[in-house]
């Protein structure tokens, strides 16, 4: 079954998607023409600590599962230097770096280590210069390296097999991985080891030559996790306060350490129970017991509603330390992608949108434009604009214009369309057979145990031996 829900594409002017999103109880800004020129919403400079970064543009860790034993390959290379040439001048975290073996997503995930710390400066390094040869200057450049670990979503060893590592029972999520009821949580003495694996791991960005690090707390992954844990004692979780030690720790350990080193922090501003295939494979929400759902960090109890008072409470805390720069998401693309990354088409294991996917758009930039309002002198990254396609750029603009966000982010996008901010930015037309349509093949592949790529879109992977592989386990 498909479901019918209007198609990007399908629209022809600003009005016509302004109208459209109002047919549909949904307020997105968007500006009818994109301004180029030196006073350009999206060519305005932003300055961190007496350091430029170039424009509004900003793209996100894409990870491709192509790192074996955690060292870059060539498509990693390949990956970043697409980075280089996008025109976006803020680079988040280039790729989700695994601070020990355990916390990695997939055995190819990139893993920050000495013995990777030479491969990785020199991919930072090939970045810098990709983008220096093609827009004359990387002075304006600000490149990041994602420090993370993925706690429950750990598959360290092989593609098909979960080696959760928990910091707090999850009736809905432990059923899901098939674990037992002593399956082991993670010990305060083991978080702490975590912590102090971080805080290495940034001292060794610092090395490799990168301006920040992202202390990645979004996506259930283990950060995130640590900020639900109401019902974990001891001293990282319960009260507020000990949910964000972690963070606290490692941010005050990464400054100790290498002071120079800027630090940012991905969060999921709110998150959601869990969903599942309903009727017809569309997303329904897991049902759970008792009249509160526990477990969204920024949810309202229900399962399915927003509030955000300690996303508040926890930007209050970054602020007084020091952390300026905050990349926002909601959910986990694990239990509630919709939410994530809207899309019209499901990855191979997911459902079906339970909801225009321009909502989910729409849910993001809200929640987003409330917390710039109340943390103006904050830098916010917005994201979840892929979707929105052909009209990314009149949108974004809009949002910078009006202050709703400081940055506009891409991720999918840049796979098959790498330049996509430039040609925005200069004024061309958008390329139309290269923009991202959410088909998920960059999500089906790796969870196929295929190395992540645009195969679609992007003729280097739709030439690949792979590409046949993916048509092969799509069918199963």
């Amino acid at each position: 079954m498909s479901i019918e829900y209007r198609k990007m594409a399908s629209i022809k002017s600003a009005s016509e998607f302004s109208n459209y999103a109002s047919s549909i109880n949904l307020n997105i800004p968007i500006d009818e023409k994109i301004e180029t020129g030196d006073n350009a919403p999206l060519r305005q400079t932003v300055t961190i600590n007496g350091k430029t970064i170039g424009n509004r543009f900003c793209v996100l860790p894409m990870e491709g599962w192509d790192c074996p034993g955690g060292h870059p390959s060539d498509f990693t290379r390949r990956r970043w230097k697409n980075f280089g040439i996008s025109g976006a001048k803020l680079i988040w975290g280039a790729e989700a770096a695994a601070t020990r073996d355990d916390g990695m997503s997939n055995p190819g995930q990139l893993r920050i280590s000495e013995a990777t710390l030479s491969e990785i400066a020199e991919m930072r390094e090939m970045l810098c210069s990709s983008h220096k040869e093609r827009f004359e200057t990387s002075d304006d450049l600000y490149v990041g390296l994602q420090l993370t670990h993925s706690g429950r979503f750990s598959k360290p060893h092989d593609n098909s097999k979960h080696e959760p590592v928990i910091a707090y029972r999850h009736p809905i999520l432990d059923r899901r991985l098939g674990l037992s009821s002593d399956y082991p949580v993670l010990s305060d003495s083991q978080i702490s080891k975590i912590r102090d694996d971080f805080i290495k791991a940034a001292v060794l960005a610092e090395k490799a030559g990168f301006d920040f690090v992202d202390v990645k707390h979004c996506h259930g992954y283990l950060g995130h996790e640590l900020l639900s844990a109401v019902e974990r004692p001891g001293i990282y979780g319960g009260s507020f306060e000990n949910r964000t030690r972690f963070l606290r720790e490692i941010i005050e350990g990464i400054k100790s350490q290498s002071p120079r080193l800027e630090i940012g922090v991905r969060i999921s501003m709110f998150d959601f129970v869990p969903f599942k295939k309903g009727t017809d494979n569309v997303g329904i929400p897991e049902s759970f017991d008792g009249k509160i759902y526990p477990y969204a960090f920024g949810g309202d109890g229900s399962g399915l509603g927003i509030d955000m008072t300690e996303t508040v409470m926890l930007l209050d805390v970054l602020e007084k330390l020091g952390v300026k720069l905050i990349c926002t998401s909601a959910g986990s693309p694990y239990y509630n992608p919709h939410i994530q990354r809207p899309a019209m088409f499901p990855p191979s294991d997911g459902y079906l949108p339970p909801e225009d996917p321009l909502a989910g758009v729409a849910r993001q930039i809200s929640a987003l434009a409330e917390l710039k309002k109340k943390k103006p002198s904050m830098i916010f990254i917005g994201a979840a604009y892929t979707y929105l396609q052909e009209w990314l750029g009149n949108v974004t603009q809009a949002l910078v214009r009006q202050n709703m966000t400081d940055f506009a982010s891409i991720g999918r996008m840049v796979l098959p369309y790498p330049d996509i901010v430039s040609d925005i930015i200069e004024g061309r037309p958008l390329q139309k057979n290269r923009i991202c349509r959410t088909f998920s093949d960059c999500t089906t592949a790796p969870r196929k145990g295929i190395i992540s790529g645009c195969y679609p879109l992007d003729n280097f992977y739709k030439k690949m031996p792979e590409y046949e592989k993916l048509k092969e386990a799509k069918k199963n």
